[in-house]
């Protein structure tokens, strides 16, 4: 028996890649959504594998650290590129540092869309 819960949020930024080819990218804005979803193999309190509450407010603080910023300015993106990939690694360690991973729950996966039709997802090995 397994069980996977996902909760997203969404959230407007704009970002440019700094190293990209042929140099910068012009700054440009998207609608962007993030979508983390946590296993785990047992119902625990409640008969809930994970509780959609404290995990959806959890997911949609961290969209809010993101919203209507320029991403190149808010740390740790003012020193690394601002891709979907690296933006799904933050949530991802944020995720891991929040302490919800706990009592056989993992971070199966992490997806980041820029806009509606192109996406990443990181699974941590």
């Amino acid at each position: 028996m397994a069980f996977t819960v996902r909760c997203h949020a969404t959230f407007e930024a704009a970002h440019h890649l700094v190293d990209y080819v042929g140099g910068p990218e012009p700054v440009h804005g998207h609608s962007w959504k993030i979508e983390v979803a946590l296993g785990t193999s047992a119902l625990g309190a409640y008969d809930l594998s994970v509780d959609f509450v404290p995990t959806e407010a959890l997911v949609r603080s961290l969209a809010e650290r993101l919203h209507n910023r320029d991403l190149n300015t808010v740390p740790p993106f003012d020193r690394r590129n601002t891709s979907a990939e690296n933006v799904a690694l933050w949530v991802a360690e944020e995720i891991r540092k929040a302490g919800v991973l706990a009592g056989g729950v993992r971070l199966e996966e992490v997806t980041v869309w820029e806009g509606t039709r192109n996406s990443v997802t990181f699974r941590p090995d």
